[in-house]
């Protein structure tokens, strides 16, 4: 019995300083915004959309592919200055420079790729 008493003395102690210093610590830790960019990729001389182009961020490891309409999203990125990396067999390869995203920024680009000839 009286262990009983001293481990429900000492628990108790602990839930009470457990109160006592955590007054006045609230801590909310926000998941940080992520950004976006979608847009469509279209042929130069044609103005048509390019299906399956291959878009890559540089610096991450994000890489999307355009769908019929020649349209794309990348959603989840982490604010900051990309570069993405376009690319199709039988048009040459496009870099987008220095693209800036804010937290919860949604670019919308349009691009545009010329065939190779």
């Amino acid at each position: 019995m009286k262990r009983i008493l001293s481990i429900a003395i000492i628990v108790l102690v602990l839930i009470i300083s457990n109160i006592v210093f955590a007054a006045g610590e609230v801590v909310i830790v926000a998941a940080s915004a992520k950004a976006s960019i979608s847009g469509k990729v279209l042929d130069i001389k044609t103005g048509e959309s390019l299906a399956g182009v291959a878009i890559s961020i540089e610096g991450t490891n994000l890489k999307v592919y355009t769908d019929l309409d020649g349209s794309f999203t990348v959603d989840g990125i982490a604010p900051g200055n990309y570069n993405l990396v376009l690319s199709l067999i039988s048009y040459k390869s496009s870099l987008v420079e220095n693209i800036k995203l804010n937290p919860s920024s949604k670019e919308n680009i349009d691009i545009k790729l010329d065939a190779v000839r």
